[in-house]
Protein backbone atom coordinates (compact mmCIF):
# COMPACT_ATOMS: atom_id res chain seq x y z
CA UNK A 1 0.00 0.00 0.00
CA UNK A 2 2.67 2.45 -1.11
CA UNK A 3 1.29 5.92 -2.09
CA UNK A 4 1.61 7.88 -5.24
CA UNK A 5 4.21 10.33 -4.58
CA UNK A 6 2.83 12.68 -6.83
CA UNK A 7 -0.45 13.24 -5.21
CA UNK A 8 -0.97 13.72 -1.49
CA UNK A 9 -1.31 10.47 -0.08
CA UNK A 10 -4.14 10.06 2.56
CA UNK A 11 -4.95 7.15 4.64
CA UNK A 12 -8.68 6.37 5.64
CA UNK A 13 -8.97 4.03 8.85
CA UNK A 14 -12.87 3.51 8.81
CA UNK A 15 -15.30 0.15 8.96
CA UNK A 16 -17.72 1.66 6.95
CA UNK A 17 -16.82 -0.16 3.38
CA UNK A 18 -18.99 1.72 1.00
CA UNK A 19 -18.63 5.46 2.61
CA UNK A 20 -14.44 4.37 1.97
CA UNK A 21 -15.19 3.83 -1.58
CA UNK A 22 -17.73 7.07 -1.57
CA UNK A 23 -14.65 9.05 0.11
CA UNK A 24 -12.56 7.83 -2.21
CA UNK A 25 -13.76 9.12 -4.94
CA UNK A 26 -15.08 12.36 -4.04
CA UNK A 27 -11.62 12.64 -2.84
CA UNK A 28 -9.72 11.49 -5.79
CA UNK A 29 -11.39 14.19 -8.28
CA UNK A 30 -9.84 16.47 -5.76
CA UNK A 31 -6.69 15.72 -6.11
CA UNK A 32 -6.33 13.03 -3.30
CA UNK A 33 -5.41 9.51 -3.14
CA UNK A 34 -6.81 7.46 -0.85
CA UNK A 35 -5.95 4.06 0.65
CA UNK A 36 -8.42 2.27 2.98
CA UNK A 37 -8.23 0.10 6.01
CA UNK A 38 -10.97 -1.22 7.88
CA UNK A 39 -10.37 -1.97 11.43
CA UNK A 40 -7.85 -0.12 14.22
CA UNK A 41 -5.11 -3.28 13.76
CA UNK A 42 -4.67 -2.85 10.37
CA UNK A 43 -5.20 1.15 10.51
CA UNK A 44 -1.82 0.98 12.91
CA UNK A 45 -0.06 -0.95 10.86
CA UNK A 46 -0.73 1.13 7.70
CA UNK A 47 0.33 4.54 9.46
CA UNK A 48 3.36 2.92 10.66
CA UNK A 49 4.70 1.46 7.94
CA UNK A 50 3.86 4.26 5.26
CA UNK A 51 4.53 8.10 5.60
CA UNK A 52 0.93 9.47 4.92
CA UNK A 53 0.31 13.28 4.20
CA UNK A 54 -2.82 12.84 6.18
CA UNK A 55 -4.64 10.17 8.42
CA UNK A 56 -8.22 10.04 8.50
CA UNK A 57 -9.31 8.17 11.78
CA UNK A 58 -12.77 6.46 12.61
CA UNK A 59 -13.06 6.51 16.51
CA UNK A 60 -15.36 3.45 16.37
CA UNK A 61 -13.76 0.85 14.98
CA UNK A 62 -13.22 -3.15 15.24
CA UNK A 63 -9.89 -4.64 17.16
CA UNK A 64 -8.39 -1.54 18.30
CA UNK A 65 -10.27 1.64 18.33
CA UNK A 66 -9.82 4.85 17.34
CA UNK A 67 -8.55 6.86 20.29
CA UNK A 68 -5.55 3.58 21.11
CA UNK A 69 -4.81 4.24 17.44
CA UNK A 70 -4.36 7.71 17.31
CA UNK A 71 -2.38 7.14 21.33
CA UNK A 72 -0.05 4.44 19.60
CA UNK A 73 0.93 6.61 16.63
CA UNK A 74 1.66 9.72 18.36
CA UNK A 75 4.17 7.75 19.85
CA UNK A 76 6.17 7.49 16.84
CA UNK A 77 4.68 9.65 13.94
CA UNK A 78 3.66 13.24 14.35
CA UNK A 79 1.72 13.72 10.73
CA UNK A 80 -1.72 15.26 10.94
CA UNK A 81 -4.86 13.56 11.72
CA UNK A 82 -7.99 14.19 11.01
CA UNK A 83 -10.72 11.49 13.92
CA UNK A 84 -13.81 11.12 12.26
CA UNK A 85 -16.74 9.93 15.25
CA UNK A 86 -20.40 9.53 15.53
CA UNK A 87 -20.17 10.43 19.20
CA UNK A 88 -21.83 14.34 19.78
CA UNK A 89 -20.31 14.25 23.52
CA UNK A 90 -18.05 17.54 24.06
CA UNK A 91 -15.82 15.10 25.89
CA UNK A 92 -15.08 12.22 23.38
CA UNK A 93 -14.04 15.07 20.82
CA UNK A 94 -12.25 16.50 23.47
CA UNK A 95 -10.45 13.31 23.87
CA UNK A 96 -8.91 13.11 20.53
CA UNK A 97 -7.54 16.84 20.33
CA UNK A 98 -5.78 15.45 23.97
CA UNK A 99 -4.51 12.32 21.96
CA UNK A 100 -3.35 14.12 19.48
CA UNK A 101 -5.81 14.67 16.59
CA UNK A 102 -5.22 18.33 14.70
CA UNK A 103 -9.06 18.03 13.90
CA UNK A 104 -12.12 16.10 14.14
CA UNK A 105 -15.60 16.00 12.12
CA UNK A 106 -19.22 14.40 13.44
CA UNK A 107 -20.74 11.97 11.77
CA UNK A 108 -22.85 12.32 9.32
CA UNK A 109 -20.74 15.20 7.73
CA UNK A 110 -20.95 16.76 4.46
CA UNK A 111 -18.08 15.74 1.83
CA UNK A 112 -17.39 19.05 1.63
CA UNK A 113 -16.46 19.46 5.23
CA UNK A 114 -14.46 17.06 4.87
CA UNK A 115 -12.69 18.08 2.09
CA UNK A 116 -12.43 21.76 3.53
CA UNK A 117 -11.20 20.20 7.05
CA UNK A 118 -8.31 18.23 4.79
CA UNK A 119 -7.14 21.36 3.00
CA UNK A 120 -6.94 23.35 6.51
CA UNK A 121 -4.84 20.85 8.02
CA UNK A 122 -2.67 20.26 4.82
CA UNK A 123 -2.01 23.90 4.71
CA UNK A 124 -0.79 23.95 7.72
CA UNK A 125 1.22 21.42 6.56
CA UNK A 126 2.22 23.16 3.40
CA UNK A 127 1.53 20.91 1.45
CA UNK A 128 -0.95 22.48 -1.07
CA UNK A 129 1.97 24.61 -2.54
CA UNK A 130 3.72 22.60 -5.88
CA UNK A 131 6.78 24.22 -4.22
CA UNK A 132 8.78 22.97 -1.27
CA UNK A 133 7.92 25.49 1.35
CA UNK A 134 11.35 27.65 2.31
CA UNK A 135 12.57 26.73 6.22
CA UNK A 136 11.36 28.76 8.74
CA UNK A 137 13.11 29.43 11.71
CA UNK A 138 11.25 31.52 14.56
CA UNK A 139 12.95 32.30 17.74
CA UNK A 140 11.68 33.80 21.29
CA UNK A 141 14.30 33.95 23.83
CA UNK A 142 15.47 30.90 24.64
CA UNK A 143 12.96 28.76 22.22
CA UNK A 144 13.80 28.40 18.73
CA UNK A 145 10.97 26.68 16.47
CA UNK A 146 11.91 25.11 13.27
CA UNK A 147 8.35 25.49 11.62
CA UNK A 148 9.51 22.75 8.82
CA UNK A 149 10.92 19.94 11.17
CA UNK A 150 7.68 20.53 14.02
CA UNK A 151 10.54 20.97 16.64
CA UNK A 152 11.51 23.57 19.43
CA UNK A 153 14.56 23.87 20.76
CA UNK A 154 15.22 25.20 24.35
CA UNK A 155 18.38 25.17 26.21
CA UNK A 156 19.66 21.30 24.90
CA UNK A 157 15.83 19.34 24.66
CA UNK A 158 14.39 19.43 21.11
CA UNK A 159 11.12 18.83 21.38
CA UNK A 160 8.79 17.76 18.90
CA UNK A 161 5.50 19.00 17.77
CA UNK A 162 1.94 18.29 16.21
CA UNK A 163 1.20 20.64 12.89
CA UNK A 164 -1.52 22.57 15.12
CA UNK A 165 0.79 22.79 18.21
CA UNK A 166 3.75 24.16 15.63
CA UNK A 167 1.38 26.69 14.29
CA UNK A 168 0.03 27.68 17.09
CA UNK A 169 3.64 28.11 18.92
CA UNK A 170 4.64 30.19 15.98
CA UNK A 171 1.72 32.31 15.48
CA UNK A 172 2.19 32.77 19.48
CA UNK A 173 5.90 33.60 19.50
CA UNK A 174 5.30 35.94 16.41
CA UNK A 175 3.03 38.00 18.47
CA UNK A 176 5.80 39.34 20.66
CA UNK A 177 3.75 39.30 23.77
CA UNK A 178 0.31 40.22 22.21
CA UNK A 179 -2.69 38.70 23.07
CA UNK A 180 -3.24 36.34 20.12
CA UNK A 181 -7.59 35.59 20.12
CA UNK A 182 -9.05 31.91 20.34
CA UNK A 183 -10.56 33.32 16.66
CA UNK A 184 -7.35 33.94 15.58
CA UNK A 185 -5.74 30.85 16.15
CA UNK A 186 -9.17 28.95 15.07
CA UNK A 187 -8.90 31.13 12.08
CA UNK A 188 -5.26 30.09 11.50
CA UNK A 189 -6.09 26.20 12.10
CA UNK A 190 -9.42 25.61 10.59
CA UNK A 191 -10.24 29.14 8.91
CA UNK A 192 -13.15 29.39 10.60
CA UNK A 193 -13.99 31.31 13.88
CA UNK A 194 -14.22 29.20 17.80
CA UNK A 195 -17.85 28.22 18.41
CA UNK A 196 -18.32 29.48 22.38
CA UNK A 197 -17.95 25.84 23.61
CA UNK A 198 -15.53 24.20 21.33
CA UNK A 199 -12.15 22.98 23.37
CA UNK A 200 -10.03 22.26 19.98
CA UNK A 201 -8.19 25.11 20.36
CA UNK A 202 -7.54 25.01 24.04
CA UNK A 203 -6.88 21.43 24.19
CA UNK A 204 -4.14 22.41 21.96
CA UNK A 205 -2.86 24.96 23.81
CA UNK A 206 -2.85 22.85 26.79
CA UNK A 207 -0.45 19.71 25.07
CA UNK A 208 1.49 22.53 23.96
CA UNK A 209 2.03 23.90 27.59
CA UNK A 210 2.67 20.49 28.69
CA UNK A 211 5.72 19.68 25.87
CA UNK A 212 6.98 23.26 27.15
CA UNK A 213 7.34 22.85 30.75
CA UNK A 214 11.48 21.81 30.62
CA UNK A 215 12.07 25.29 28.95
CA UNK A 216 12.84 28.14 31.04
CA UNK A 217 10.64 30.20 29.14
CA UNK A 218 7.53 31.85 30.75
CA UNK A 219 4.40 29.77 29.67
CA UNK A 220 1.51 30.62 27.69
CA UNK A 221 -0.70 32.17 29.62
CA UNK A 222 -4.35 32.32 29.25
CA UNK A 223 -6.18 35.76 28.94
CA UNK A 224 -9.59 35.23 30.29
CA UNK A 225 -12.01 35.60 27.48
CA UNK A 226 -9.70 36.47 25.01
CA UNK A 227 -6.79 33.91 24.28
CA UNK A 228 -3.42 33.08 24.78
CA UNK A 229 -0.59 35.04 25.22
CA UNK A 230 3.78 33.74 24.96
CA UNK A 231 5.14 36.49 27.27
CA UNK A 232 8.66 38.02 25.66
CA UNK A 233 11.34 36.33 27.76
CA UNK A 234 13.55 38.92 29.32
Amino acid sequence: MEPDREQPAVLLVDDDVELCQMMAEFLGHHGLRVSAVHDGRSGLAAALKTQWTLVILDVMLPIIDGFEVLRQMRRRTTGPVILLTARADARDRGAGLEDGADDYLVKPFAAAELLARIRAVLRRADHTSALSPSRRIVESGDLRLDVGAREVRCGQAVIALSESESAILEALMRAGGRTVSRDELAALLYQREATPYERSVDVHVSHLRKKLEPCRHPTIRSARGVGYVLPVSA
